[in-house]
């Protein structure tokens, strides 16, 4: 059975490959601190499915490149998209600025 990780995807920018953070919680052995540990890992992506922001779990197979020894088993949850702000708000904000002066 190969080992399995579920993270989210931070790029889907080339080809059949996407990048995965894992992130996880660990305590130092001496000073008991709680911190983060963030890893990313290098997967394969057939048929280009999982996108950025998207939960996927990714399970450990035979090297496929140099970087690429993982692979996409599943998307867990699709992301809900990005927000970004049109140009054309703040432009109205940079005029309404200009009035008041």
């Amino acid at each position: 059975m190969a080992r399995t990780l579920t993270g989210v995807v931070s790029s889907d920018k080339r080809d059949k490959t996407i990048t995965v953070m894992i992130t996880s919680r660990e305590t130092h052995p001496i000073y008991r601190k709680q911190y983060t540990i963030t890893r990313k890992y290098t997967a394969h992506d057939a048929n280009n499915e999982a996108h950025e922001g998207d939960t996927v779990m990714i399970a450990e197979t035979r090297p496929i490149s140099k970087t690429k020894t993982w692979s996409l088993v599943k998307v867990i949850e699709r992301s809900h998209g990005k927000v970004e702000l049109k140009e054309e708000v703040t432009k109205v904000e940079d005029d309404s600025e200009k009035g008041e002066e």
